[in-house]
């Protein structure tokens, strides 16, 4: 059974920073793209950042210049490093892995929260 298993969440005042980590297998980390999402309540949830097996990367229009993402291939792990975050980046974070041959094929973490609030 595939388990991505995500800690780092919390609370944070704006302008302060988190980081995400999201841990799994040895084959699906080398094999799949790994990606972040978030749902912030009553919202739908929207995708926040994308790395590829290969280390190519995309973002979120509205993340893009503060949040990073990267692959520790030592550790299986995949993080999320967010700056200058903002009360609107509040909702549950979650780490997905998806296959590149079949979209179809994927897994979830058990969500993290991330609170911006002073």
């Amino acid at each position: 059974q595939v388990q991505l298993v995500e800690s780092g969440g919390g609370l944070v005042q704006p302008g302060g920073s988190l980081r995400l980590s999201c841990a799994t297998s040895e084959s699906i980390f080398r094999l799949y793209e790994m990606l972040w999402y978030r749902q912030a309540p009553g919202k739908q949830r929207e995708l926040v950042a994308v790395i590829t097996s290969a280390g190519v990367t995309n973002y979120a229009a509205s993340v893009k210049g503060r949040f990073t993402i990267s692959r520790d291939t030592a550790r299986n792990t995949v993080y999320l490093q967010m700056n200058s975050l903002k009360p609107e980046d509040t909702a549950v974070y979650y780490c997905n892995a998806e296959s590149p041959w079949d979209r179809s094929t994927n897994y979830w973490g058990q969500g993290t929260q991330v609170t911006v609030s002073s």
